[in-house]
């Protein structure tokens, strides 16, 4: 199965290590220093604010993806795409 995180991108499920909410994950100086180290593996789904970000892994290679859509909305769909299964 595959998640809609926003304009028209979508990532396989099983690929996803974590969704999280960057209004709060981003107070932590940890997690700040992760994403500006690794820039280059970040990738926009849209030109609005980012709410949410997903950490990928893609067979040992990790990606950073910025949804606009909260983390909130994301479960939510991620929960109603399961249970059409």
């Amino acid at each position: 199965m595959f998640l809609h995180i926003g304009n028209g991108v979508s990532i396989r499920k099983k690929d996803i290590v974590g969704i999280f909410d960057l209004d709060t994950s981003t107070v932590s100086k940890i997690t700040k220093d992760f994403i500006n180290k690794n820039n280059s593996k970040v990738t926009y789904t849209d030109t609005d604010l980012p709410r949410a970000f997903i950490l990928t892994d893609d067979g040992g290679d990790f990606g950073i993806r910025l949804s606009r859509i909260s983390t909130l909305g994301l479960k939510q769909r991620a929960d109603s795409e399961i249970s059409e299964e």
